[in-house]
């Protein structure tokens, strides 16, 4: 009888885990009624996710999923964690109006380099199988690829809505790039996955990769989708691209500064998707917000301290918030900046700007000055024709978060 109590309630358990993985955090389950069985039986499944290097560094919007694929492997499943060396020459067009740049292996490898490393602040980089879909694809012929190809349609491959987006404002299609989700899906019969976890942006190509499992023998792959997080601007999803996004190599007082920055909406959305806080907390904090017993600023304090928390540990978070203390309520000076040598003694506040990378650009350094976000040593820089003696210990500062040190 004791072990009839103790079996049942281990199943409850069970039950109740996959439940709330399968729930927190998740926009829709593909096939809900397969995985859930596949679950149930205890059957360690090969959990797929793939990441194409575009850019250097991995951001929070890319955490929401690998949180997710976090609990697969608490949950002892295999992680297998591609890297797409070879579609990431061409890159996914997903909601990309314009054809990306090409790239050669090499680039796309150097991009790749951090990678592993951003991840292991998350996953137990000893129990994943890394891949790079490079093992396969560059064995290919080109009678191999018009083969796998010709087993897709043209009209099936531009019903994605960027390309019908693209026809409608006469942009161009290249034509590698319905090639991508074809790609995308055979990745999938490759490393045989049981199942994928992706961003609502993957769910077309994903799907893709069902048919083709079932004509190699496999039993196709379900899929766990996951919300996109929105960039720090509040407007489009958070993306390198786009610049509003909040990177997993940024220090702990960068990362503190631009999740203070963020619009006020976005509070819950981030504690939802970027801590580990309980639904049962964040609703409290949601609660807090709507009846004013905290405001804004205080639940964006906490949710600064969890993320980073999470990152770079409670010690540096703390020390993040000290900070951000220092510098944005009291007008204080950060404790540690970026230094550069300057070898003139004297330039324009243009070229200094631009020269200490504080600005992109001539035109966008005026911008700055003209609207007053320049100051030398703590004074406000109204003149942008000024010519600036290039001292040492000169501080520069624009904005509210950005300072160099002259050296």
């Amino acid at each position: 009888m004791g072990k009839m109590v103790k079996y049942k309630s281990m199943a409850i358990t069970t039950m109740k885990k996959i439940a709330e993985v399968l729930s927190r955090n998740v926009q829709e389950v593909i096939v809900g009624k397969d995985l859930v069985k596949k679950l149930k039986e205890g059957k360690v499944l090969r959990v797929k996710h793939g990441v194409d290097p575009t850019t250097k560094d991995l951001h929070l919007g890319h955490a929401v999923t690998y949180w997710k694929l976090r609990d697969f492997q608490e949950m002892g499943h295999k992680i297998v964690f591609l890297i797409g060396d070879f579609t990431g020459r061409f890159g996914d067009p997903t909601e990309r109006l314009k054809t990306r740049a090409l790239r050669t292996k090499k680039e796309v490898r150097v991009l790749a380099k951090d990678y592993l490393r951003q991840v292991a602040k998350i996953l137990d980089m000893k129990k994943v199988e890394v891949r790079y879909n490079s093992e396969w694809y560059d064995k290919w012929n080109w009678g191999q690829g018009l083969k796998f190809m010709s087993q897709f349609t043209t009209a099936r491959m531009l019903e994605r809505d960027m390309f019908e987006k693209r026809i409608k404002k006469g942009k161009k299609i290249g034509y590698h790039e319905p090639v991508y989700p074809m790609l995308q899906a055979y990745d999938s019969v490759m490393l045989k996955s049981d199942l994928t976890v992706i961003g609502t942006d993957q769910r077309f190509n994903e799907l893709l990769a069902r048919p083709l499992q079932e004509k190699a023998g496999q039993v196709p792959q379900d899929l766990v989708i996951v919300p996109l997080l929105l960039g720090i601007d509040g407007k489009l999803k958070m993306s390198q691209s786009l610049g509003n996004q909040i990177s997993l190599s940024d220090r702990p007082e960068q990362m503190y500064g631009k999740i203070m920055s963020i619009p006020d909406k976005l509070i819950i959305h981030y504690f939802k998707l970027c801590t580990r806080l309980s639904e049962k907390e964040i609703i409290k904090i949601e609660q807090a917000l709507k009846q004013k017993t905290i405001n804004p600023r205080e639940a964006k304090a906490r949710l600064a301290l969890e993320i980073v928390k999470l990152y770079h540990g409670l010690g540096e978070a703390n020390k993040a918030a000290r900070e951000f203390e220092k510098v944005f309520r009291k007008k204080g000076i950060p404790s540690k900046m970026p230094r550069i040598a300057i070898k003139q003694k004297k330039l324009s506040i243009l070229d200094l700007l631009v020269k200490t990378k504080l600005a992109s650009s001539k035109s966008e350094a005026k911008r700055l000055i003209l609207q007053k976000g320049v100051r030398i040593d703590g004074k406000i820089q109204e003149d942008w024709k000024k010519i600036v003696e290039t001292k040492k210990g000169i501080i520069i500062q624009v904005g509210k978060r950005r300072f160099i040190k002259l050296t």
